[in-house]
């Protein structure tokens, strides 16, 4: 598993084991959103600011691809599903392993909703890539939320379960719901053999969202994977810096805020 541990050092801080990872798949789902329109200054943007890594659909790769300034590391996210669908949380798989691995991939990423009416169709793509990944030696970073009719997305019930299906799966890494308690999401990373992060979620204002960061890696979160609160900022590079400074440095989300720039 020697390729995996290579490639996860691209995208994991190896002194922190902590990681800032920038989803930017939204445009898929959601279409030509404001933060996405201008992929090579977003990615630059992103990139100054320390960020470790972020997460393209296989099409928007040459546009990732600056061939200047400070490198990054990049997931190319295998799952898809439009906001026109009857059902958006169907998510159905668009890219694989092989074509990642192509296109100079770092890690490959899914999508499953469970409690989604498509769920089990979810969870068969999901321990398909999982079993390329482990030939080909790519990390997989599974992205999963409790999502469905009477389901609690945030209860810690929900969430650990949620983490649970993904590393029985064979999840590198995991990314899902923070449930808004310390000191639950203590007991979910602790039962977890993987890195498991924190989704960024909808836009909320700097400070209280690198608090909920902050709680996040005090109790042993490896990090966050943030889209909108990230790309949609007014200051993308300098708020991304002060998220960096919160989960590698363990500075004062304030104190961050003020040195951002």
């Amino acid at each position: 598993m020697i390729g995996k541990d290579i490639r996860i050092e691209r995208i994991i801080n190896r002194n922190t084991n902590r990681s800032v990872i920038v989803p930017m798949d939204h445009g898929f789902s959601m279409g030509q959103i404001e933060g996405l329109l201008d992929m090579t200054k977003v990615i630059t943007d992103v990139s100054d600011g320390g960020a470790n890594a972020i997460v393209l659909h296989k099409g928007l790769v040459k546009r990732g691809h600056r061939r200047h300034g400070r490198d990054i590391g990049l997931f190319i996210h295998l799952s898809g599903s439009t906001s026109l669908n009857p059902d958006p949380n169907d998510k159905v798989q668009v890219c694989t392993v092989e074509e990642a691995i192509a296109l100079g991939a770092d890690a490959v990423s899914i999508h499953i909703n469970l409690g989604s009416p498509n769920e089990s169709k979810m969870l068969e793509i999901g321990a398909s890539v999982a079993r390329d990944c482990t030939r080909w030696g790519m990390p997989l970073l599974t992205m999963i939320y409790p999502r469905g009719k009477g389901i609690d997305s945030f209860s810690p019930q929900s969430v650990g379960h949620a983490v649970r299906v993904a590393e029985e799966l064979g999840a590198d890494m995991i990314k899902t719901n923070y449930p808004g308690d310390p000191e639950a999401f203590r007991r979910i990373v602790k039962a977890c053999s993987v890195p498991v992060f924190i989704a960024g979620g909808e836009k909320t204002g700097d400070l209280e969202s690198l608090k909920i960061i902050r709680d996040a890696v005090s109790v042993g979160g490896a990090g966050v994977c943030v889209g909108r609160n990230a790309f949609q900022r007014e200051d993308t590079k300098g708020f991304v810096k002060a998220l960096c400074q919160v989960v590698h440095d363990d500075i004062d989300p304030e104190k961050a805020l003020g040195k951002k720039r």
